[in-house]
């Protein structure tokens, strides 16, 4: 069987979290989860760190420190162990990917500074951030309870048994291989569009869409459900992604 490559936004944002997550100069950056508003999770954003030991609450506005250092992180994806978890419909038909298939994370990066803070003058702009070759999919319902254990137990929906009780019917998961990967530098996949009332939007920029197709037309990434590379795009898709670093 042929392989599969989709394509997921996620992590921090402006409409949820309130920040883009932090571009640095150099490329790099740090990938910022977004709040947990179940407030089950032991990460925060006042205890977990990010580039070279900064907390991630020093991304947020001066004003926000105080509230957002005590705010509950919904750590998913995770890349320690590669897992991806989601209850929600428009992601439901992740539970098809086979091993083998790529599972691709986008996130929503603003250039930042150590010194200066925030470039403000620099939109902010879509980038690659990760992707996991994908060991196992499915939904959390079909999956044995030593499997959901072993598999997926670092999961955010998996480990907190409040949340897993609550989502466990409608709830997809996702394991990567160990050759999946966070990327250490980030790789702009945007370009500024319009919607039908010419309000601007984040679209898959012409270069990346010879690499990733055109998803049937539905180049809109800045909210948008799984997309889904043409089967004609994906050898060169998954090239292109393990060239990455």
């Amino acid at each position: 069987m042929s392989k599969q490559v989709v394509l997921l936004r996620v992590g921090i944002d402006a409409g949820c979290g309130g920040i883009q997550g932090p571009l640095y100069k150099d490329g790099t950056f740090d990938f910022v989860c977004i709040p947990d508003n179940k407030r089950v999770s032991v990460h925060t954003y006042g205890n977990q760190c990010g580039k070279d030991g900064r907390r991630l609450v020093d991304y947020f506005p001066e004003s926000r420190r105080k509230q957002m250092a005590e705010q509950h992180v919904h750590v998913d994806p995770e890349f320690e162990t590669f897992t991806y978890g989601d209850p929600t419909t428009p992601k439901r038909s992740l539970r098809n990917l086979m091993p083998g298939d790529f599972l691709v994370f986008y996130c929503g990066l603003q250039e930042w500074d150590v010194t200066d803070g925030w470039n403000r003058e620099r939109r902010p702009a879509l980038y690659l951030a990760g992707f996991f070759e994908v060991a196992l999919a499915g939904m959390a319902k079909d999956f044995d309870k030593k499997v959901l254990k072993a598999e997926f137990g670092n999961n955010f929906h998996v480990r907190y048994r409040s949340v897993f009780e609550q989502q466990k019917d409608d709830l997809v998961l996702v394991k990567g291989s160990p050759d999946s990967r966070l990327f250490r530098k980030a790789h702009k996949i945007s370009s500024v569009g319009q919607d039908r009332a010419g309000n601007p939007l984040k679209v898959l920029s012409p270069q990346m869409q010879k690499v990733f197709g055109t998803f049937d037309g539905h180049i809109s990434i800045q909210r948008s459900p799984p997309r889904w590379v043409d089967p004609a795009f994906v050898d060169r898709a998954i090239g292109f992604l393990k060239d990455l670093e």
